[in-house]
């Protein structure tokens, strides 16, 4: 078990991460409500190179699992993002 708080789910674009955000809450919603930003790289003006991050707090209960974060990286690796502790 982990114990970082805090899951950054790095995606392209805004669709991408509100259907993470989507699918997370439907397959656990122990993960309660889940945080959609922008997060635009740093000296640049331009919108198309803005990321975008769900940010999700550890369970309560038993915190990040391995498995439970494998599964966190399958799901943002099928729209092309990745996960970073936060």
């Amino acid at each position: 078990m982990e114990n970082i708080d805090r899951q950054l789910l790095v995606l392209p674009d805004r669709g991408a991460a509100e259907e993470v955000a989507e699918e997370l809450g439907a397959r656990w919603p122990e993960l309660g409500d889940v945080e959609v930003v922008r997060d635009s790289l740093a000296g640049e003006d331009d919108a198309e190179d803005a990321q975008w991050l769900v940010v999700v707090e550890a369970p309560e209960d038993e915190g990040w699992t391995p498995r439970l974060l494998s599964e966190l990286d399958q799901l943002v690796a099928e729209q092309d993002g990745w996960r970073e502790q936060g």
